[in-house]
């Protein structure tokens, strides 16, 4: 007997909500018009960033090529090993991304330049602020059109507050509760049981029940708000969920959290079936990267790269932590080495900072749950972080080019 991973009702919960925001054809259409700089430019205008923008062109301008590395140097590539492909985590909104620009700029005068990553992450809750008042917009501006970075991934933590009419909409479309409490002012957040970690079940992502639904609704009113087009997923429910409900929209994208515990290949499996019962017409997943669990050794890292190959779902990339950032895991945590073999091994790899591997100030998970004021007030010694996190990916990088491996970069470093 083979159990369905979802229900009629939960299927028909899922297409409601998709029509709901217009169906997956106008969902695919306005992220993919939401992308374009000139319309991003126009709206970020109104919103008072202008400014900014106009600051980020000019600095990246000054950027550090890795172009000039690789002439100075002489850089041959192996054409046997993996492809390295930077990632940093922790681009906190538009003002920190904005500050870390500067630094980036100021490096190219230095004996150690910083890049600009291949791919970015952002860990801050999707209130109605941050995506509709010009700080997430402003931040993918930089970040995508400027910067050119290949992939920019958003989080949805579902635990925050909404206006408690969103909460009675989405019943009425779903045909789904939602146990809310009141917080006033027209404001309500789910009712959270299971705290799994110091800051909740991954800071407030508990997919209790339907849960699931909540977490879609809000990726959906970001990516049609911005243009983001990629979203952190961490839980299961939301993983089988999103599958099916991106299915038919190309624009729409998930990246595996490592704290889906993917640590062996039991676990890589399911994952894989997961992905594998929702796949598109085209042979891709709505799941676009895995990041592979902490624990896990470099043989296993590239038999789940082989298993993933074996099975034929195309385009899915696979992240390793490098450093992890001291409340994320065991101090002292350097996955280097076994990149290393990784692409030595033939296999590609997408090499991973949540730290530079120094306990800096605010270079906590804390950090990422910061309420958006004390964000504000501290972008400078956030953007510091995400800058020495570059840096060291920058150095990494060139340790490995020396090695013959091909490092991807955002395309403003290339």
């Amino acid at each position: 007997m083979k159990f369905k991973l979802l229900s009629d009702a939960d299927i028909k919960a899922l297409d409601a909500l998709k029509k709901h925001h217009g169906g997956a054809d106008r969902i695919n259409q306005t992220i993919e018009s939401m992308r374009h700089f000139d319309t991003r430019k126009k709206i970020l205008a109104e919103k008072g960033y202008a400014d900014m923008i106009q600051n980020a062109e000019q600095l990246v301008k000054k950027f550090p090529q890795v172009t000039d590395f690789e002439q100075k140097n002489n850089i041959k590539y192996n054409s046997d090993f993996g492809v390295a492909t930077s990632q940093v985590s922790g681009f906190q909104g538009a003002k920190v991304t904005h500050h870390c620009m500067k630094r980036i700029a100021e490096s190219a005068d230095t004996d150690q330049p910083v890049y600009v990553p291949a791919e970015m992450i952002a860990v801050v809750a999707l209130t109605d602020n941050y995506i509709y008042h010009g700080d997430l917009l402003a931040k993918l501006t930089m970040t995508e059109n400027i910067m050119q970075v290949s992939k920019f991934c958003n989080a949805n933590l579902v635990g925050i507050p909404h206006p408690e009419a969103r909460f009675a909409e989405l019943e009425k479309i779903t045909g789904k509760k939602f146990p809310t409490v009141s917080l006033g002012d027209g404001l309500a957040q789910l009712v959270i049981i299971n705290q799994g970690t110091a800051f909740g079940n991954f800071g407030g992502i508990e997919v209790s029940n339907d849960n699931h639904l909540f977490y879609l609704d809000g990726v959906t009113r970001a990516a049609l708000a911005t243009g983001g087009n990629m979203f952190l997923n961490p839980s299961w429910s939301t993983i089988v969920a999103a599958c099916c409900y991106a299915r038919d929209i190309p624009n729409l994208r998930f990246k595996i959290s490592m704290l889906l515990s993917t640590q062996n290949l039991m676990q890589f499996r399911m994952l894989l079936n997961i992905m594998s019962e929702y796949l598109r017409d085209d042979g891709t997943s709505p799941i676009w990267e895995i990041n592979i669990g902490n624990a896990v050794t470099p043989e296993n890292f590239i038999l789940c790269s082989r298993e993933l190959d074996a099975g034929g779902i195309k385009d899915v990339s696979l992240a390793a932590h490098i450093r992890i950032n001291p409340d994320l895991g065991a101090a002292g945590f350097d996955w280097t080495k076994n990149a290393h073999q990784v692409l030595a091994s033939g296999t590609n790899l997408t090499y991973k900072y949540e730290s530079d591997g120094n306990r800096r100030e605010l270079d906590t998970m804390a950090a990422y749950f910061l309420p958006e004021n004390e964000r504000d007030e501290n972008a400078e010694k956030i953007g510091d972080v995400i800058f020495y996190k570059c840096k060291r990916a920058s150095a990494d990088g060139r340790d490995m080019m020396k090695m013959g491996v091909k490092n991807v970069f955002g395309a403003a470093s290339c």
